[in-house]
């Protein structure tokens, strides 16, 4: 993309109504545009990144054997109605009606709906295990939407649905989600702790929320530094091994690491001093087992291995994807600007034309645009007649990883400069050691 052709209206002072770093760097950076309190319109760059987060979810989900289906956003409240929750959800949820008067809600989850399915069309545990998720956008109507994409009304969510034959199959899917989330956040560049947490509207007793750490998190949160060192980097996981499953998510949950609703002083306080932290957390996802609680009130049922109809036994598990985007950024960035990881940046690079119009320099830029195409380094080419302050000053708000300096001076001895966004280090390379390096940090990813 030639950054004079492309659709991203920066802005170089803080909108007044933002509050937190992600909020304003998504609004400076032209990420997103506010529609109406709490909703969002999501703009080329933030699109591109949402897109990003998305597929690294699927391709973990679909990796760890769960299955992609697309459910609607407006659910029947008679679904609602026979699980008990149409009345206790409170006002978060939109309740609207159709021009025939049917009572509808826009849906801020969705166990009702998928329990509705899975009843009307398995009858036996030989269909079971069995995982259902779909990423969709959802809506809750927050009394004081806040924080950007943090905190919105509209929202796009990874929601999934384990069915199992009884409880032991069902704490199975519980370790196999955690482990694939734990993977999915390692693969965006973030590191995500799980956490003892409160189960709220969904239910059940065995919950863990996934939380970025950043000073503007919600949450307060007490945890043992030494999960800050445990990574799964390259292992490879048995998605069907139950001892596997079981014995990271042991590794994981072992440590101390509590959000404050369900913090004991007391058992925090047996962790060595120097160990014990305390931050504030992002929550970026959520799993939980709640049991027979809608199968039993909906009478979803298989017939076992001995004849008899029983409950299934379920979970749900969620990733706030666009919510991802806005916490990834309180985790990284800097006074200039957003910092992205590699795996997730909206574009591979950026390379700035140092003197545009400038024939020598010109032609050394398309040069390098075509060259970092046909790599797959998807480029960013500030192709502007702008002073290279306001390239640099761009590029930097933007956050993409490497950037790719291109003029005269450099091009008389036969070098470019490239620059790590992270770090701000550079180096003076030859075009074609730039790019070899760059195709090797994302080949990876």
């Amino acid at each position: 993309m030639r950054l004079s052709k492309y659709f991203m209206p920066t802005m170089k002072d803080n909108p007044s109504d933002a509050q937190i770093a992600s909020h304003r760097l998504m609004i400076r950076a032209g990420m997103i545009r506010q529609s109406a309190s709490g909703i969002y319109s999501w703009l080329p760059t933030g699109f591109k990144v949402l897109r990003k987060l998305e597929n690294i979810v699927h391709e973990e989900q679909v990796r760890a054997g769960h299955i992609p289906m697309l459910m609607p956003t407006l659910q029947s409240a008679d679904l609602w109605r026979e699980s008990g929750r149409y009345d206790d959800y409170g006002k978060e949820m939109l309740r609207i009606s159709d021009r025939h008067g049917r009572d509808m809600l826009y849906g801020p989850t969705n166990e009702e709906l998928i329990t509705d399915i899975f009843r009307d069309n398995v009858q036996s545990y030989k269909d079971l295990p069995m995982t259902l998720y779909h990423i969709q956008w959802k809506f809750r109507d927050e009394v004081r939407p806040r924080f950007g994409v943090m905190r919105g009304r509209e929202f796009f969510m990874k929601d999934g649905y384990n069915f199992d034959v009884d409880k032991d199959s069902a704490l199975h899917a519980y370790n196999r989600h955690m482990v694939s989330y734990l993977r999915t956040y390692e693969r965006m560049g973030m590191k995500a702790l799980p956490m003892r947490a409160d189960s709220g509207p969904i239910g059940g007793e065995d919950t863990h929320e996934f939380l970025v750490l950043a000073d503007t998190g919600e949450s307060e949160v007490f945890y043992d530094k030494a999960i800050l060192d445990l990574h799964l980097g390259d292992r490879a996981v048995d998605y069907d091994s139950w001892d596997q499953c079981a014995e990271i998510a042991r590794e994981w949950t072992t440590p101390y690491a509590r959000t404050d609703e369900t913090h004991d002083p007391e058992l925090f306080a047996q962790i060595p001093s120097e160990r014990q932290g305390q931050s504030r957390g992002i929550e970026v996802g959520q799993i939980f087992y709640f049991g027979t609680k809608y199968s039993d009130a909906m009478n979803a049922k298989v017939v076992n291995d001995q004849g008899r109809e029983v409950p299934v036994h379920m979970g749900s598990h969620g990733i706030g994807v666009s919510r991802m985007l806005g916490a990834i950024i309180e985790a990284s960035h800097d006074e200039n600007g957003i910092i992205w990881p590699e795996a997730v940046t909206p574009f591979g690079v950026g390379i700035v034309n140092l003197k545009q119009g400038d024939d020598d320099t010109d032609a050394a830029c398309e040069a390098l645009y075509k060259s970092a195409t046909l790599l797959g380094l998807d480029p960013l080419y500030d192709d502007r007649k702008e002073r290279a302050g306001a390239k640099f000053s761009t590029m930097e708000l933007i956050g993409l990883p490497w950037r790719i300096t291109v003029g005269p001076r450099g091009l008389k001895n036969g070098v470019v400069e490239l620059t790590c966004r992270k770090t701000g280090e550079s180096e003076e390379l030859t075009a074609e050691l730039a790019l070899e390096k760059l195709a090797k940090i994302y080949q990876g990813l």
